[in-house]
């Protein structure tokens, strides 16, 4: 015998109705969040060209504008940008530029940037933001603000004549995304690294600068060694290291300069040794450049892990701050 047949009744029938209705538009809802709402957060704000009588102006715009901000994220109930920002406003840290829009981008001064004769850029990877930028889990020294302290402090030991900048100044992409397959967004950072080069020759022309650019960050550093142009400022950099990275968006150490130094390591505890380094139709960031072929000159990375390269009393950070103070004899090899 068949099954009886049932019928709704059109009460059940409408509130049926009511509620895939309900549900479509809160899948609407969902699915434009952060895409259709304006960002609370205002823009960067205008600030005078960098020179060295102008280098305090600009800490002293940079830090009201992150107030400004502070007080946005605790308008808008953002608790993970309220605690970064509180940060961000402790006594002596200066910030060269700060944008809150999106996942944000700064750059933090540790030590005398007009002064210092030797200028260390820390340049990092993907999934960094400015929520990111002091605290990742319990390892600090993964992030820019932790990673620049640290090598600062292991410099200390040798020489009191370092300036190192955390420089989250371009968008990293995100690990789990397309972005990361390319070097697009790496092409967009190069061209604000060369910038902010520039800015460096201008508020500290003898300087002599080092790139340390770690995962993503290195490709943002192959592609501003590539793609010039290479002016004065670009001269000052003598020395760039690439650690952790997926390619570096360049054929060769010799494709990168003939004159500046490239260091190149990675530790036996980097799940990077795994990822394929090729680049084929568009896609892929180049050769490994710990690589025989590469031509870097290969530092000891040490145990490191992927996020462990600036984790203090490692190899890995004794060697790199080895490359950002100019000592390459210094350097124990990989």
């Amino acid at each position: 015998m068949p099954p009886p047949q049932t019928t709704s009744s059109p009460c059940t029938r409408r509130r049926r109705r009511v509620l895939a209705c309900a549900a479509s538009i809160a899948v609407v809802l969902l699915t434009s969040a952060g895409t259709g709402h304006a960002d609370p957060y205002a823009p960067p704000v205008d600030v005078p060209a960098l020179t060295p009588s102008t280098l305090d102006v600009r800490y002293a715009a940079e830090r009201r504008s992150i107030e400004d901000a502070l007080t946005t994220a605790r308008a808008v109930g953002d608790s993970g940008r309220t605690r970064t920002l509180g940060a961000f406003l402790r006594p002596g840290r200066r910030f060269l530029y700060f944008d809150p829009r999106g996942r944000g981008r700064a750059v933090e001064v540790i030590g005398d940037l007009a002064r210092a004769h030797r200028v260390a850029v820390l340049v990092p990877g993907a999934d960094t933001t400015v929520t990111a930028f002091d605290t990742r889990g319990d390892k600090p020294w993964s992030t820019p603000g932790g990673g620049a302290r640290a090598l600062y402090t292991q410099a200390q030991n040798n020489t009191q004549d370092l300036a190192v900048v955390a420089w989250l100044g371009y968008a990293a992409p995100e690990t789990f995304s397309d972005d990361v397959l390319t070097d697009d967004r790496a092409g967009k950072g190069a061209v604000r690294l060369h910038h902010f080069l520039d800015e460096i020759h201008k508020v500290n022309p003898s300087a002599h600068v080092g790139l340390l650019c770690h995962s993503y960050g290195s490709v943002v550093c192959g592609r501003a060694a590539i793609d010039g142009p290479m002016g004065a400022a670009w001269r000052q950099v003598t020395d760039i290291a690439l650690f952790g990275s997926p390619g570096a968006a360049a054929p060769s150490a010799k494709a990168m300069s003939y004159t500046t130094r490239i260091w190149a390591g990675r530790g036996t505890s980097d799940w990077m040794e795994d990822v394929p380094h090729v680049r084929l139709l568009g896609l892929g960031l180049g050769p490994d450049p710990v690589s025989a072929p590469f031509g870097a000159r290969l530092f000891d990375a040490g145990e490191a892990g992927h996020s462990d390269y600036l984790e203090p009393g490692s190899t890995s950070l004794r060697n790199l701050a080895a490359i950002a103070i100019g000592h390459p004899t210094s350097v124990t090899r990989g």
